[in-house]
Parts: C-alpha cells; structure tokens; sequence
C-alpha cells in the first residue's frame, strides 16, 4: 500500500530527476544556445553557473529524501 507519505517522496524523486535531467541539457546545448541567439559569450558561462546551481539544489534534496525514506 502506498501512503500519502510515499507519493510525496514519489513526487519530489520526479521533481529531482526532471530538474537533473534539463541542467544536463542546458549544460550540454549552452554553446550552441549562445551562439544561435547571438549573446555574449559571458551568457553562456551564466547557463553552466545555473546548470551548478540545480545540480547542488538536486544533491540536497535527493540527500533530503535519503534520509527521509531511511528515517
């Protein structure tokens, strides 16, 4: 049986897995972002800091549900 409590870890592990999954992408397509658009080369290195940022947010809530699934 599934509780209320399971499908709120449920719920954040998605959250988690989107939110890594499109700073992959944006870390990955960041050149060819800047480079279509036609920034300065300084957005582009302003596209990695954010990309850092989710995955560091990601690491402290998957840390989060560790211990939440384990406590």
């Amino acid at each position: 049986m599934s509780t209320e409590h399971d499908r709120k870890i449920a719920r954040r592990g998605r959250m988690v897995a989107l939110v890594i999954a499109c700073a992959g992408l944006a870390a990955i397509f960041a050149p060819y972002i800047v480079s279509w658009t036609g920034l300065a080369p300084r957005f582009e290195f302003l596209i990695y800091f954010a990309a850092m940022a989710a995955f560091l947010w990601s690491l402290v809530v998957t840390w989060q549900i560790w211990r939440a699934r384990n406590g």
